[in-house]
């Protein structure tokens, strides 16, 4: 999932498996908030590299911080 605020690059998460409670939980990944766009567009190829089914959200947000916090903290 990428945030972005206004067109700006806020964060990039993905989804992954907690092996010691074995549920799922949104993790930072990739480029952070000093990103441009070819940095956030390389990351996105060498995930899709990996796997080829990938789905990539991009979530303009008005409040990212708040949307972020609420997705880290929830599965």
């Amino acid at each position: 999932m990428l945030v972005s605020s206004r067109g700006r690059h806020v964060a990039c998460f993905e989804r992954v498996l907690d092996f010691a409670s074995g549920d799922y939980r949104w993790a930072a990944a990739g480029p952070g908030e000093s990103a441009d766009s070819a940095e956030v567009s390389a990351f996105v190829a060498g995930r899709e590299r990996l796997d080829e089914d990938l789905w990539v959200l991009e979530l303009d947000i008005a409040v990212p911080e708040r949307f972020i916090a609420e997705t880290i903290g929830s599965s």
